[in-house]
């Protein structure tokens, strides 16, 4: 643990951690006042978090959840009674899948089974479908929703007046998109729309290093590139197409996969 708070705007950090290289998110505004994003894969994770939240403010937070994806929530509880927002299919996802989710960590981490098993799983109590403002210490910090992509619920978080966007993991550094749980023929567009209206020259990735603009754009034509190439394939079958994808094979497939499970709706 350990890591250290990066400053990337007036009171916006960003703090980036060895476990799944994962990024959180913390806007101060007057009277310490602040918003949270994301709280990581567990309690002792979010407690480590919480900390280190304290060395920058001693003020009532707020809580945003980019997706339903366990890493981004697990460590809700520990935050509570605090808001915690998210969008609506973030909260209908948790519900339905939370325990699945647990059962599924636990198989791959085994070695972390007490410390999962000690997680109480809590979606948002506050949720939007479109978008939100929220009032943190008097700055204005927007939440939208533009669309499917890295899941079915992303939230992408704008603090215009320090000209930052967290993108979630519409955005990754270090490592391909995921795709488990994606929408590969929609991701595209979601971030297109997400870059047109949102011209910041700072983008936070869900995971991996602060990023810019043309870092952002380059992705997203991959992304298009993914699409295209899947749309190809469910039509001509697959034959060479693998090898013009962007990211590696294993990961190329499950683009695919999920890109088919679209098309054969």
């Amino acid at each position: 643990m350990n890591e250290q708070w990066q400053e990337i705007g007036d009171r916006v950090y960003v703090r980036r951690h060895r476990s799944f290289d994962m990024n959180t998110g913390l806007i101060v505004g007057d009277e310490g006042h602040c918003l949270v994003l994301d709280t990581r894969t567990s309690h002792r994770e979010a407690a480590d978090l919480i900390e280190a939240v304290r060395r920058i403010t001693p003020g009532p937070w707020t809580v945003v959840n980019s997706h339903s994806h366990f890493d981004h929530y697990f460590g809700n509880a520990l935050f509570r009674p605090a808001e915690i927002w998210g969008h609506a299919r973030c909260a209908e996802e948790i519900e339905r899948d939370g325990e699945q989710q647990r059962a599924n960590v636990i198989a791959q981490l085994p070695d972390r089974r007490e410390e999962l098993e000690e997680i109480t799983i809590v979606p948002p109590d506050h949720t939007f479908t479109v978008a939100a403002s929220l009032d943190i210490g008097g700055r204005v910090v927007h939440l939208r929703h533009f669309g499917l992509g890295h899941s079915s619920n992303d939230v992408v978080l704008h603090v215009p007046d320090a000209g930052v966007v967290f993108a979630g993991d519409l955005i990754e550094e270090g490592a391909p998109p995921a795709f488990s749980d994606s929408y590969p023929l929609d991701w595209p567009a979601t971030v297109a729309a997400m870059l047109d209206e949102m011209p910041e020259p700072v983008i936070v990735p869900g995971h991996g290093a602060v990023v810019d603009r043309p870092y952002a754009q380059a992705q997203q034509a991959e992304l298009a590139l993914v699409a295209e190439l899947a749309r190809r394939a469910h039509v001509e079958g697959l034959r060479d197409l693998i090898k013009h994808f962007p990211y590696p094979e294993d990961v190329a497939r499950q683009a695919l996969d999920r890109a088919f499970m679209q098309l054969d709706v």
